[in-house]
C-alpha cells in the first residue's frame, strides 16, 4: 500500500493532483484509515498508470473518466491501444529529429538538402489538423466543409497539394532576401492565396489573421521555425502587404 505521498513521488504526479483525481471520482483510494489518510493498492497504481497514459496523449481527464468507466474497459487491452499511439508518436517525432539533424549538417555544409527534405516528418494529418484550426477562428461550417473537401480528394491529389505547399514555403525562403514587398515575395503570396483555395476560400481580413496565428500561435510557429527562423515573420509581413494593396 502507498499513501498519496509516497505515490505522488513514485508517479511523478503532486499529492493535489491525487486528491482532485479522488474528488472527481476518477481515482479512488484503496482503502481509508482511522486516520483519515488514503491508501493505494497496486489495482489504483495501475489505474493510476492508465490515467497518465491518456494525459499524455492529450486526452481530457472528463473523457478519461468516461472510458475506464466503461464496463468492458480492459487494462491490457488499453495498454495495447497506448503502445500503438505512442509508436505513431515515436516514428514521427524521429522524422523530425532526421530533418533537425539533416538541416543542421546542410547549413554546416555537410549535406545538400533537397527543397522538399526541409519539409520531412510533416505528416497529411498535420497540414489538415492545421488548416483546420485555422479555419476554427471563423466558423466551424467551414471546417466542416473543409475536412469534407479535404477528404474528398484522392491519394495522388493530396500528395499534390502538399507537394505545391511545400514549394511554395521553400519559395518563400529563397525570396525572403528581397523583401516583403517584393513583386517576387507579393506573387508567392497570390500563390499561396490560391493554394488555400484546396481547403477554404478566406477573405482579406481572414488571410491576415491566418499569417498572423503563423507567427503568434505557437502550435504554427513551432513548424514554421523549422522551416526557417525567420518565415512566420516574414509570411505576416508579407501578407498584411498584400492585404493592405489590395484594401486601396
Amino acid at each position: 500500500m502507498f499513501t498519496v505521498k509516497q505515490l505522488s513521488r513514485l508517479a511523478g504526479v503532486t499529492p493535489r493532483t491525487l486528491h482532485h483525481y479522488d474528488a472527481i471520482g476518477l481515482l479512488k483510494p484503496s482503502r481509508v484509515g482511522d486516520n483519515g489518510y488514503r491508501y493505494y493498492g497496486e489495482e489504483s497504481v495501475l489505474r493510476l498508470q492508465q490515467i497518465l497514459f491518456y494525459r499524455e496523449l492529450g486526452i481530457p481527464l472528463e473523457d478519461i473518466k468516461k472510458i475506464m468507466g466503461r464496463r468492458d474497459f480492459d487494462v491490457l487491452e488499453a495498454l495495447y491501444s497506448h503502445k500503438q499511439a505512442l509508436q505513431k508518436q515515436v516514428t514521427r517525432l524521429n522524422r523530425l529529429i532526421d530533418t533537425v539533424d539533416n538541416t543542421i549538417y546542410h547549413l554546416k555544409g555537410n549535406i545538400v538538402m533537397s527543397d522538399k527534405a526541409y519539409f520531412e516528418g510533416f505528416s497529411e494529418e498535420e497540414q489538415e489538423k492545421y488548416a483546420a484550426e485555422a479555419e476554427q477562428m471563423y466558423d466551424p461550417e467551414t471546417v466542416r466543409e473543409s475536412n469534407r473537401t479535404w477528404k474528398g480528394y484522392s491519394a495522388a491529389k493530396k500528395e499534390a497539394i502538399l507537394a505545391e505547399s511545400n514549394t511554395i514555403y521553400s519559395d518563400m525562403i529563397a525570396a525572403m532576401p528581397k523583401g516583403a514587398a517584393s513583386p517576387e515575395v507579393q506573387a508567392i503570396v497570390e500563390r499561396w492565396r490560391k493554394h488555400l483555395n484546396y481547403f477554404w476560400t478566406p477573405k482579406l481580413d481572414q488571410l491576415l489573421a491566418l499569417a498572423n496565428g503563423y507567427h503568434d500561435d505557437p502550435r504554427f510557429r513551432a513548424n514554421f521555425d523549422k522551416m526557417h527562423p525567420q518565415l512566420a515573420g516574414f509570411m505576416q509581413e508579407a501578407v498584411k502587404v498584400y492585404v493592405d494593396e489590395r484594401k486601396k
